[in-house]
């Protein structure tokens, strides 16, 4: 079973690398365009949909309420794989993502993340400062954003959270953007975080009602953190004794 699992994995990689080869050319547009920025949120709903169909992983995408894409969000999704990176690719809103530089030592691939999204290395206090500064100027010039409120994956025990950063929640409320709260109930097992071997199974992902923050200021940030949590929580505790 294990070697089939390999057998498995190393098909997936091989897919994922040559979609990225093929969809690379396009993502040099936004990158020497950067007002052309939504073609990255088109672009990673195509890689995704095709990565999972090849991949013989069927999706499932449930929306609790309609998203305008003529509107702003900041989407918070747990963390536990790194499935869930591909599976934000199926965000009905053209997004960028906020995620640790580590990516950027991929070759090729580590060049159009960086160029792209929004990176920080979280062992530097520099960086977090730097990184929440590029969220704000992010957020000004139209982006929705897709930030990983665990700041990583952390938990050694999925589905149980690991504690939520504020960052997310202090952009949402300074500049007045809605959150959405992420479920994404199954990727830890599928694709465990230690040894990276994938197995087959249904990728799921629910985007939540969005949370105003307009009546909120900045005192409200554990308050809004912690209702998003708590949504989050529910829905994964449901999903996952169903």
């Amino acid at each position: 079973m294990t070697l089939l699992r390999k057998i498995y994995t190393a098909y997936a990689l091989v897919i994922f690398s040559l979609l990225f080869v093929l969809l690379f050319p396009f993502f040099l547009v936004p990158i020497i365009f950067p007002r052309r920025f939504t073609w990255v949120g088109i672009l990673n709903r195509i890689w995704a949909k095709v990565l999972f169909t090849l991949c013989f992983l069927p999706y499932t995408v449930e929306h609790r309420a309609r998203l305008s894409r003529t509107r702003q969000y900041i989407f918070c999704p747990n963390h536990f794989s790194y499935l869930d990176i591909p599976t934000m690719g199926l965000t009905p809103v053209n997004t960028v993502f906020v995620g640790k530089n580590e990516m950027e030592n991929i070759p090729l691939f580590g060049f159009m993340y960086r160029r792209l999204h929004i990176t920080v290395d979280r062992s530097r206090v520099m960086s977090r400062a730097t990184t929440f500064m590029r969220t704000i100027e992010a957020l000004d010039d139209g982006k929705s954003l897709v930030i990983y409120p665990e700041a990583g994956i952390i938990s050694r025990n999925p589905p149980e959270m690991a504690p939520f950063k504020d960052g997310a929640f202090r952009a949402a409320i300074e500049k007045q953007i809605p959150v959405v709260p992420v479920t994404i109930p199954f990727n830890w097992i599928i694709l465990p975080d230690g040894p990276v071997l994938l197995r087959p199974g249904r990728v799921k992902v629910i985007f939540h009602e969005p949370i105003e923050t307009k009546e909120l200021d900045a005192g409200s940030v554990a308050q809004l953190r912690v209702k998003v949590r708590d949504i989050i929580e529910t829905e994964l505790r449901r999903q996952n004794t169903s």
